[in-house]
């Protein structure tokens, strides 16, 4: 009888330490990514610089080439820019927009794309998506995962702690939308890709239970490899269902609706994600959730990020519109603003300190 597998699409190297930064050409040479160091850099204009400076002298032979934003503009540009210049691979240093501006410009011009992740804000460090800003709003672009990954938890200590944080709602959140994808397969028939969704739910729950914080160096490597795991399940499964359901709904909603006041990517996603459980009636769950949230100085309610039940409420009955074809507990309820703002009142009376 034939053995039978499949291939899973995952970078060839992880390397989440104190100082991995300082040994990247070392790794990408031992790894034979590129034994020429003859790499083309993308880097943002400011904490960017910094480590441009650091980083110049062991890699004499590399190319530096400053992103200005998280469009897709300056995607095409960074690949227009690199193209036929005999690289090795791509590199993005920095956040998710860096990353994701390196990802999209790699995959338009063949290359692999090596990512050094400077902050742990969100999930999409390790995905097979790139999202850019385009004139209709906002993209999410299908791209190969990265090559490798490196994060250097000595970088990750000197970025603000709020995009530690909001890389914990992100991470939270895989366990929502865990619920919402087996949700859809006993309603919809939907499949669910059991190996994904295990990836997916042990990562949320790895950062669930952790009793570390974000100056903790053993929580922030769990966090690491959580958000890395997550980008690797989506990989497996095809799309980001393994990592987005009504919580992320929600937070795209707020994007759009108020796009010049939506606030960090993980901050409205763990929130959604707290408010989806309690709908789902996992109201345990959903204390626990609020719990956790707060305890690492993340929102529970709407207010704490600037928006008034009423922003709140529009944004939750908007959110299904955000994912046409996608079925989450939104969808299955189909609630109105009346019974949003019932459920709402519910959700706040019940984790309230």
């Amino acid at each position: 009888m034939p053995v039978l597998t499949r291939l899973i699409p995952s970078p060839v190297v992880v390397d989440i330490s104190r100082g991995a930064m300082d040994d990247l050409a070392g790794v990408l040479a031992d790894q034979r990514i590129s034994a020429s160091g003859k790499l083309a850099i993308a880097i943002s204009g400011g904490s960017g610089q910094t480590l441009r400076a650091k980083l110049e002298p062991v890699l004499p032979h590399a190319d530096w080439y400053p992103v200005v934003d998280g469009t897709i503009d300056s995607a095409v540009k960074l690949a227009d820019d690199i193209k036929g210049r005999r690289y090795d691979a791509v590199v993005g240093l920095g956040g998710g927009k860096i990353i994701d501006v390196a990802k999209y410009a790699a995959a338009r011009v063949g290359l692999p794309m090596v990512a050094v992740a400077t902050n742990l804000a969100h999930d999409g460090i390790c995905s097979p998506v790139a999202t850019l800003d385009n004139d209709n709003g906002r993209g999410s672009y299908g791209v190969p995962t990265p090559i490798a990954m490196v994060i250097d938890l000595d970088v990750i200590r000197d970025a603000p702690v709020r995009f530690v944080r909001s890389g914990i709602g992100d991470a939270l959140s895989n366990i929502s939308a865990i619920a919402d994808w087996e949700l859809s397969h006993e309603v919809t028939g939907e499949a669910v890709d059991g190996l994904a969704a295990a990836m997916a739910r042990t990562a949320g729950e790895s950062v669930l239970r952790h009793p570390g914080g974000c100056g903790d160096d053993e929580f922030l490597t769990v966090l690491a490899e959580a958000l890395v795991l997550t980008g690797i399940a989506m990989s497996i499964s095809g799309d980001t269902r393994p990592a987005s359901g009504a919580c992320h709904e929600i937070s795209h909603a707020f994007d759009l609706l108020h796009p010049g006041r939506c606030a960090l990517h993980g901050e409205q996603v763990g929130l959604g994600a707290a408010f989806a459980m309690y709908l789902r009636g996992a109201t345990e769950q959903a204390g626990l959730f609020a719990d956790v949230l707060r305890r690492h100085g993340l929102p529970v309610r709407p207010e704490e990020i600037g928006f008034s039940t009423d922003e709140f409420v529009a944004a939750v009955e908007y959110a299904p519109q955000t994912r046409p074809g996608r079925f989450t507990i939104l969808e299955h309820l189909n609630l109105s603003a009346a019974e949003i703002r019932d459920a709402y009142a519910d959700y706040a009376q019940t984790i309230r300190s």
